[in-house]
């Protein structure tokens, strides 16, 4: 089992060039097929204010966009003669809103890297969001946040386990990372106790299951009221020296609102790590 087929987001912000970065090297680590998706729109404009505008301005306006996808497109092929990688990648540039474009394409990929919105850059910016990704995608994401560096992916890993389907199925699509990684860490954040609940022993279960599989995990849980189980999966995770963590996203969508569980917007605010999320 491993990743062949990877999806990567990109856009003219400053944090692509470093998600674009990480995911030429989780590509590099199982030779995967690597594809960035570059979507852009022009200025939304009714169509009689359109119909009026001189044609030598539409012919600029579109000359710009052109030299605006010409760019991004040089990005990434210096990104990728970089790492080795300009006979197993790919460049997709379309004319779509990101959020809808990832969504479809990534259909059809082992896995979606995306960026985590800067809520100061991104304010304005029409750029792929992780949340509405997660519920129409039907892919697991691997969110990168918007600041720092990100010199390894997938060595150290924290697990954030609470008995879940959510949970169990992003440890699922996490598996081969999860199998090569140097250390696993399983950690419940205030478990719950009873029949439905993790048991006498929180964490026990899913991580002899992970070391069926050959992982070298081990558990732990945290039983706190005074930090929040989000600050203490991210303070975990600092503690420890993951480069990844690993949860499940909760939520539904209901017509065109999406209510995210309170662990899930936490965390996609939040991120101080990438965070792989499957719904």
């Amino acid at each position: 089992m491993a990743l062949k087929d990877l999806l990567v987001v990109v856009d003219d912000g400053a944090a692509s060039a470093a998600r674009l970065d990480l995911a030429a090297r989780l590509a590099a680590r199982d030779d995967a097929h690597l594809t960035a998706l570059y979507a852009f729109t022009d200025v939304a404009l009714p169509g009689y204010i359109q119909a009026e505008l001189p044609a030598e301005l539409r012919a600029s306006r579109r000359k710009d966009l052109d030299a605006q996808v010409a760019q991004a497109a040089r990005r990434f092929e210096e990104a990728m003669r970089r790492h080795g990688r300009t006979e197993r990648s790919e460049w997709l540039a379309v004319e779509r809103d990101p959020t809808t474009a990832a969504a479809v394409h990534g259909r059809y990929a082992d896995l979606i890297v995306v960026g985590q919105p800067d809520p100061d850059r991104d304010r304005d910016a029409l750029v792929a969001q992780p949340a509405d990704l997660l519920f129409e995608s039907g892919r697991p994401l691997l969110v990168v946040p918007y600041a720092g560096q990100f010199a390894t992916i997938g060595e150290r890993v924290l697990v954030g386990w609470n008995g879940s389907r959510e949970a169990a199925r992003a440890i699922g699509d996490a598996l081969p990372l999860l199998r090569g990684a140097k250390r696993v860490v399983v950690m419940a954040a205030n478990p719950k106790p009873g029949p439905n609940g993790l048991g006498d022993e929180p964490c026990a279960d899913i991580a002899r299951h992970l070391s069926r599989h050959g992982c070298k995990v081990e558990a732990t849980h945290v039983a706190t009221d005074v930090v929040e189980p989000g600050d203490t999966l991210l303070n975990t995770a600092a503690d420890e020296g993951c480069d990844l963590l690993v949860m499940g996203a909760y939520g539904r969508s209901r017509l065109r609102e999406l209510v995210l569980g309170g662990m899930t917007r936490y965390m996609l605010q939040h991120m101080t790590v990438p965070v792989l999320m499957s719904h």
